[in-house]
């Protein structure tokens, strides 16, 4: 299992990203998958899923009407819109199959680091 995320970085409050991860490896289209984050000193997160057939989503509070997560089967692409960030939301992201990947390491990608501060 491959997954690889990208597009984190430095952003002030109120600004936004888009996260990537590219999976491979394992029948991407046919599996649930989600974002995690991770911040200093707390434990992971769930933060936003979306199902492999429906591609439903499924929002924490802390991130609903702000985040949004897509993806494009076609591509194996899972993606993450983050706008209005707040420096609440500076963690470690990862890209995660759900939910075995939010115990699991073998089931999420490395990660990329989001960073929100003025």
């Amino acid at each position: 299992v491959r997954l690889i995320e990208a597009g984190g970085g430095y952003v002030q409050p109120g600004g936004s990203l888009k996260l990537s991860c590219e999976g491979s490896g394992f029948d991407f289209s046919h599996t649930d998958m989600a974002w995690a984050r991770q911040a200093p000193g707390n434990e992971l997160q769930w933060v936003s899923g979306i199902g492999a057939y429906d591609g439903n989503t499924r929002d924490d509070d802390s991130v609903k009407g702000r985040f949004t997560t897509s993806r494009d089967n076609s591509v194996n692409m899972l993606y993450l819109q983050m706008n209005n960030l707040k420096p609440e939301d500076t963690a470690m992201y990862y890209c995660v199959v759900d939910p075995r990947g939010l115990t699991n390491p073998y089931w999420r990608g490395r990660g990329t680091q989001v960073t929100v501060s003025s």
